[in-house]
């Protein structure tokens, strides 16, 4: 049995019992707190009048004691943290942000119990997760296994609700988990077979939840509701029918119902769309401090919505306490020079990517010329080699970047240095040799011709939402010319881009590379083979793997896609196996066929994230890795824990 604690467990592997020792000790440590709580400045006010519960009663009995300090006293905490947004759909960054999950990662990564108080996993198919007594949603009802129940029985395994069947996050070969609630403060997880991403999906920046506030939904579920009732509040709401109802209601990633309990650190206050939204600290929030404080310490989030082009200049002109959404790495001059007119700070933080600018051949292409050529591994190495990265990087990222494949980084203990550099040095006569070996002849204006006839003119396609992209693009145009290849680009919007891709209209497409660029062992590789449609190099193979086997297309037999087809058994291989050293194997020999193979096209990686931070904001890492998924950008080094300059807040909120 593995069992993950608060202290946060470390590897799979043989530590069981060094875990089970841990979990007791830190259930003693939490049940014998070393300060009484501390109760809340910014809602004593409201705890002397009668609307609140004194803090010994919004806290769970076994609190997240959080290795988190503040130097500023107690009624010294608050304050309104300043960000900016592009659109109002960024009101679903806060619940990142916030990170609060079931299970969560830590800075190094691995995953730990949050919202649980601890899980136990026993042959990485059963899961008990022990829930924390006392804990309260926001609105201060319980947060019980009741509000798991609901989701399973009520929404999950509803026809009506889930349409197509229990979610995929929940199936094992097809295989639906047995679940079960043995009391108030138990939820059990049980398949036959191993689910080694369970944890992974419930830690995800965007979880995937298996509870919801089941006091709040009920009221527009048929199960609970008298007919009539239920047919009046549709029809207030402009609805369908209760379902849509219940949908439109039910959407806390979302993060745009005001209505809706979380367990965040902050609480949407107001109705989006608007110029300025408002979240507002959780008075019941989990976590404490080791002085007993609750957190969040800072009071009040606003997110201001701006036109995205100019809040690069916002941010400069100090209209921003924390910001690195809309910001990019050819900024940075222009924010460092602010720096002393606005009081902040400029730091650079590591991306999680595998690479930040990488094209993406489509071997599911419909043209069927073009797709012969995309599935030959020799075509994509002439293009990869043809690729001057240094100038790229020398006049884009000032030298700053790492020139480079797309693969893991530095940090994972996965990373090969000889995988960054396969087919990715600078070596155009070695490129033109491997075209000229596919017998791409040159036409009479330099151009090469397709076998039938035409010129071969690659069109990259883009969301049109980074200038960097279209910069890197220009350069790689004028590198491809000199083997003989034209580059075009079309932009779209992300969604036209995405289903172009899907239906195989687009040739080639850019993007980032690797979600995860720093995987451990028990890493679901999902990256490195297909696996979902939303994959831009192989769109129809992931969406057949995806399926099983009842939507998109089968990599055929063809020798050109043996890798494609290693791949896919070499993952089913990974999820078969809890061995270390068998998953390790099995990502390396992955890793080594991508590189050689070329599936997807890396430019340079290790680009720095700018992040601005006001200099009266405390707790926020000089150098951290920002990243989605795993990281959840600042989310992993727990907000909830910055605070302000001590003379820089009064209960009031933040001066500025």
């Amino acid at each position: 049995m593995r069992k993950t604690t608060d202290a946060g467990s470390r590897r799979q592997g043989s530590r069981s019992a060094a875990l089970a020792l841990s979990i007791c000790l830190a259930f003693a440590d939490l049940a014998g707190a070393k300060t009484a709580p501390v109760e809340t400045a910014g809602l004593a006010a409201a705890v002397a009048d009668g609307s609140l519960p004194p803090i010994a009663e919004r806290l769970p009995e076994l609190p997240r004691v959080m290795p988190i300090h503040s130097a500023c006293p107690a009624d010294q905490l608050g304050g309104t943290l300043r960000m900016l947004g592009g659109s109002a759909k960024d009101t679903r960054t806060l619940p990142v942000f916030g990170y609060s999950r079931l299970v969560g990662y830590d800075t190094d990564f691995t995953i730990a119990p949050d919202i649980a108080a601890g899980v136990d996993v026993e042959d990485g198919r059963v899961f008990s997760f022990h829930l924390r007594p006392g804990m309260r949603w926001s609105d201060g009802a319980p947060f019980t296994s009741e509000d798991f129940r609901y989701f399973w029985e009520d929404m999950a395994k509803n026809p009506a609700i889930a349409k197509f069947g229990v979610p995929v996050e929940l199936l094992v070969d097809g295989e639906e988990p047995e679940v079960s609630f043995p009391g108030p403060y138990e939820v059990r997880y049980e398949w036959s077979r191993p689910n080694p991403n369970f944890l992974a999906a419930l830690a995800a920046a965007t979880p995937f939840e298996i509870f919801r506030p089941a006091h709040y939904l009920k009221q527009f579920h048929e199960r609970y509701q008298d007919p009539e009732t239920l047919e009046a509040k549709v029809e207030a709401e402009g609805q369908r029918n209760w379902v849509a109802l219940h949908f439109n209601k039910d959407r806390g990633q979302r993060n745009d119902n005001p209505d809706m309990p979380t367990i965040q650190p902050w609480k949407l206050a107001n109705e989006p769309p608007a110029e300025r939204l408002i979240f507002e600290r959780n008075p019941y929030f989990h976590r404490v401090d080791q002085e007993g404080r609750q957190l969040p310490y800072i009071d009040q989030v606003s997110l201001t919505i701006a036109n995205p082009d100019l809040i690069p200049a916002k941010v400069a002109n100090g209209e921003a306490d924390l910001q690195a959404a809309y910001l990019a790495f050819p900024n940075y001059p222009f924010l460092k020079r602010g720096e002393s007119r606005s009081d902040y700070t400029v730091r650079r933080w590591r991306s999680g990517r595998g690479s930040h600018v990488t094209l993406f051949p489509n071997l599911n292409a419909t043209d069927p010329v073009w797709r012969t050529m995309l599935e030959t591994a020799d075509f994509r190495r002439a293009l990869s080699l043809a690729i001057n990265r240094d100038d790229i990087d020398k006049a884009i990222f000032y030298g700053l970047a790492e020139p480079a494949a797309n693969t893991v980084l530095p940090g994972s203990p996965l990373f090969d240095p000889a995988l960054r550099t396969s087919w990715a040095n600078y070596d155009p006569q070695a490129a033109n040799a491997l075209l000229d070996g596919l017998g791409l002849m040159r036409g009479p204006n330099g151009l090469r011709r397709l076998p039938d006839g035409r010129e071969m003119r690659i069109v990259v396609e883009t969301a049109g939402e980074s200038s960097e992209q279209s910069d890197v693009l220009e350069l790689v145009r004028e590198d491809w010319r000199k083997i003989g290849i034209d580059l075009l680009t079309r932009e779209a919007q992300r969604e036209i881009f995405r289903n172009r891709v899907k239906a195989g209209s687009t040739l080639m497409s850019v993007w980032s590379g690797l979600d995860n660029g720093l995987p451990t062992p028990a890493t679901d590789p999902r990256e490195l083979a297909p696996a979902t449609a939303e994959q831009l190099q192989w769109p129809g193979y992931g969406m057949w793997v995806e399926t099983g086997g009842s939507g998109g297309e089968a990599p055929g037999e063809i020798a050109a896609l043996a890798g494609v087809r290693e791949l896919i058994a070499l993952r089913r291989a990974w999820r078969d196996t809890l061995d270390e050293a068998e998953r390790t194997a099995i990502w390396k020999k992955m890793l080594a066929i991508n590189a050689d193979e070329v599936f997807t096209i890396g430019i340079v990686t290790e680009v720095d994230q700018v992040v601005v931070v006001s200099n009266r904001l405390n707790n926020v890492p000089v150098r951290g890795t920002y990243n989605y998924d795993p990281g959840a950008y600042f989310g992993i080094y727990n907000p909830d824990g910055f605070y302000f300059d001590c003379a820089a807040v009064a209960v009031a909120g933040n001066p500025s």
